[in-house]
């Protein structure tokens, strides 16, 4: 492969990988302008997720400076060997890749009262996951699936003809299980076991059941982020 080309097909690596983050935290921003009602609660968590996301950005672009001066000094084949490793790196980050770990388990059952009159079947609804995802990332989750579907910063969690659809993917009947990730696993246990989630999902007749695991695997992404106008230019430049 020409060393140009090599040039071009990293740094198009990472720029798109900036400008996925970049992309995420303007959608978060639009997002948040559009929800006229959010309790208090509510809205601390979403400064706290967009505090996050513009630190890890920050984080990014000097992980990304860092890069370029190592690449610049390289021999063609670290070089390479140094794109490989980019290239799986940026797809871990994605949620491309199988991943393994320490973590906790949450099991989501309905609660039944013993009350004369019927009761509805509980449900999950698309808010009750989307804060229960926030709090885990807020208290060191570092990777979460939600039944087979894994959790990106651009999985779509939303109510679809009275569903829940997660990842386009409608989720299973109760009880369905979470599977998290975290390198403090037992911190993380007892963030939740006392987290704001357990009561959101007491009210709607749900009940959260935690366990701490030492080994967890949570699947890939399956739907490949679509990157528009990216191009890789072959022709030299100053060439006509």
């Amino acid at each position: 492969m020409d060393v140009s080309l090599r040039y071009k097909i990293l740094f198009s690596i990472i720029f798109a990988s900036v400008g996925f983050m970049i992309a995420i935290q303007f959608q978060s921003t639009q997002n948040s302008e559009q929800r006229d009602t959010r309790d208090l609660w509510e809205v601390r968590k979403e400064l706290q997720n967009q505090q996050k996301v513009q630190q890890q950005l920050y984080n990014k672009i000097a992980e990304l400076d860092e890069m370029i001066a190592q690449y610049e000094g390289q021999t063609q084949a670290a070089k390479v060997e140094t794109l490989k490793e980019s290239i799986q790196v940026l797809k871990r980050e994605a949620g491309l890749t199988e991943v393994s770990g320490e973590g906790i388990v949450i099991k989501v059952t309905p609660i039944f009262q013993n009350i004369d009159s019927e009761q509805t079947y509980p449900s999950v609804s698309p808010g009750l996951l989307h804060r229960l995802v926030n709090e885990l990332n807020t208290y060191g989750a570092s990777d979460i699936a939600i039944s087979s579907e894994r959790i990106t910063n651009v999985s779509p969690i939303r109510d679809v003809n009275g569903h829940t659809y997660v990842n386009n993917h409608p989720i299973p009947p109760l009880p369905i299980t979470i599977k998290v990730l975290s390198e403090n696993a037992s911190r993380l246990l007892d963030y939740m076991q006392v987290s704001q989630s357990k009561d959101d999902f007491a009210i709607e007749n749900l009940e959260l059941e935690m366990s701490k695991r030492e080994e967890l695997t949570l699947p890939a992404y399956e739907q490949i982020p679509k990157l528009k106008y990216l191009e890789v230019e072959n022709r030299e430049t100053g060439e006509s």
